[in-house]
């Protein structure tokens, strides 16, 4: 069984206190190998080598940390396959699926480094003779704390945004699924980034994490993950008033008007309900479709959802392989269950798979119709395959109910009416909505949510990477006059 350590101030280090931790195939329930635990002592260790290699790497400029990120882009795409394998055997994803990811990560980190330059500085002509300019500084050094259903993505993401712009950072990665995180530091071992620009820490986020994100020295949290646990980052965040970007919870409505292509639309839903096993802040949560389409749909979206191939994440065929480990697959089933009891009605899945994939944690993908607004099942976040059939019969209604949840990451409404469709999309209180689409999160584009479902917006683009920076405002007299005009006042 192999065993992996951290990576601190461009070295690799155990735990002092000589605690690891499992990591599982969730495929097959089998451990596989033990990752160190973090405790105060290696975040201390971390945090001071991030803060002693700021003032280096912040110094550089963002055409040179760009030409970093673009080496960092070669030395994964030179090692794509490794990187794939990882992620599929540590977290599930089928492969197929996660090259795509490993490219997208890739494109990152070039866009990151290109879009840098452009957001560092603006001259503004306050007054006459002065010449005066906001300059976007780095903030410091970051606390990443990667959520575990996109791992190496995820961390890639957060690393090429506070590089990009001359913050360091100390990654957490999710311990259910870290090994790809540290596939990325052992390519990072070879490039030519100052000792601690970049460090990578494993360990739960109950104990590491609550010691990294409270750490007094961390100038910046960047978090994706569920609103409970942002809510619990940002109480430790205020004791020295960090910044912080928050991607957290949603439970995202997916409207279904009464001329809308039902084809279009139970295609997209099978796929954005299921892909990842539906473990994306981004799926769709509450589905409402009209009454005078209401069978048809749920009919058509039985069978979509058939055609969808659960297996061997290796199989290149797989379409969605299992969730992310046992306690989360328990908490599926338990929302499963609780639909079952409120009274909705499983016209799809709701159960494990046969041998051989009982051995892994799989949940099949599940419909339920009849389902109404107030169930547990359509107000709280599963995050799972599982879609929850919601009926509607008045149009300014159905807006009321998407609006009615604490979350608002996103959102989507299908309609062959496109003006209706914008009309409806600026009534929904959401960070993101889509017209005729789901689930389409392009580099260019901001990313957040509005209540409960975060703060701020990420994102590689330039809205995301001024999150990552803090403003500066430069003001300096040039007439050259030894009396200024307030002088005679």
């Amino acid at each position: 069984m192999q065993n992996f350590r951290m990576w601190i101030g461009g070295k690799w280090v155990e735990a002092k206190s000589g605690k690891t931790f499992p990591v599982v195939n969730p495929a097959n329930g089998e451990e596989f190998a033990r990752v160190a635990l973090a405790g105060d002592d290696e975040v201390d260790r971390a945090v001071e080598a991030a803060r002693k290699a700021f003032p280096i790497w912040s110094r550089n400029t963002a055409s040179d940390r760009a030409k970093i990120l673009s080496l960092i882009a070669d030395a994964i795409a030179e090692n794509a396959e490794e990187i794939v394998r990882i992620e599929t055997l540590d977290h599930g994803w089928p492969i197929k699926q996660a090259r795509s990811l490993i490219l997208r990560s890739i494109d990152i980190l070039g866009y990151a480094g290109a879009m840098s330059k452009a957001i560092m500085g603006i001259q503004v002509p306050a007054t006459r003779n002065t010449l005066s300019y906001i300059a976007r500084e780095p903030v410091g050094v970051c606390a990443a704390v990667i959520p575990w259903n996109v791992p190496f993505t995820g961390a890639v993401q957060m690393m090429a945004k506070n590089l990009a712009v001359g913050n360091t950072c100390v990654i957490k990665p999710a311990s259910l699924d870290c090994l790809s995180a540290l596939k990325l530091a052992e390519l990072l071992e070879k490039i030519d980034l100052p000792p601690g620009a970049v460090n990578i820490i494993t360990g739960p986020g109950g104990l590491t994490g609550k010691a990294l994100v409270s750490h007094p020295e961390v100038d910046l949290i960047s978090f994706v993950g569920s609103t409970e646990a942002g809510k619990d980052i940002l109480s430790h965040a205020a004791k020295t008033v960090k910044n912080t970007i928050m991607e957290l919870g949603g439970k995202n409505p997916f409207i279904v008007l009464e001329d809308a292509d039902v084809d279009a639309a139970t295609e997209a839903l099978a796929f954005c309900q299921n892909t990842n096993s539906g473990q994306i802040c981004a799926s769709p949560g509450r589905v409402y479709v009209h009454a005078k389409i209401y069978d048809e749909f749920v009919d058509k979206l039985v069978s979509e959802t058939r055609k969808i191939k659960v297996g061997d994440p290796f199989d290149d065929s797989t379409q969605m392989g299992p969730v992310v480990g046992e306690d989360h697959r328990d908490k599926i089933e338990g929302y499963i269950r609780i639909g079952i009891e409120e009274g909705a009605t499983v016209v799809l899945g709701g159960n494990r798979p046969k041998a051989p994939l009982d051995r892994g944690y799989y949940v099949m993908p599940t419909v339920f119709r009849d389902v109404s607004h107030t169930m547990r099942i359509a107000r709280e976040e599963i995050f799972g395959p599982v879609a929850c059939i919601i009926k509607f019969d008045d149009e300014q209604k159905v807006v009321d109910l998407a609006n009615d949840t604490r979350y608002g990451l996103c959102a989507s409404v299908w309609t062959k009416d496109l003006a209706k469709g914008i009309r409806l999309a600026g009534e929904i209180n959401t960070g993101a909505v889509w017209v005729n689409e789901h689930m389409m999160n392009l580099k260019e584009l901001p990313w957040g949510g509005n209540k409960e479902s975060g703060i701020g917006r990420d994102g590689s683009c330039v809205v995301g990477l001024e999150h990552y920076t803090q403003l500066k405002v430069v003001y300096a007299d040039i007439s050259g006059l030894s009396k200024k005009p307030w002088h005679t006042l």
